[in-house]
């Protein structure tokens, strides 16, 4: 099982559940978020002053898949969420060593 990590510009998150829904994904979680990466936040002007916005908002999402799922979701969010441009995001994949469904106690693949 994967577990994998996105890090997503905030318009993007109804057109990736979506698109992650058709694949197949049967549930995601979702946090708001904020950092930087090269793009080290921006400026922004409220009523004639400008204002540094170092950390960036964005939407976390996490998605435990079985390994078969692994390289369509990973397509899937570079699809979209990607627009070429700076700030798109990162997606991270770890090994998830186990999964429990507390109302039922199945384990592994059949709690997710």
């Amino acid at each position: 099982m994967k577990l994998i990590v996105g890090i997503i510009k905030p318009s993007k998150l109804d057109e990736l559940r979506n698109a992650l829904l058709n694949i197949g994904v049967e549930g995601l979680t979702t946090s708001e978020v904020s950092g930087f990466g090269r793009q080290k936040g921006h400026t922004e002007i409220y009523r004639g002053a400008e204002y540094a916005i170092n950390f960036v908002p964005k939407i976390k999402i996490e998605i435990a898949i079985p390994d078969a799922l692994e390289e369509k979701v990973i397509n899937t969010i570079l699809n979209e969420a990607g627009s070429e441009s700076i700030g798109d995001g990162k997606i991270f994949v770890y090994e998830l060593a186990e999964a429990i469904r507390i109302r039922t106690g199945e384990r592994g693949e059949n709690a997710l």
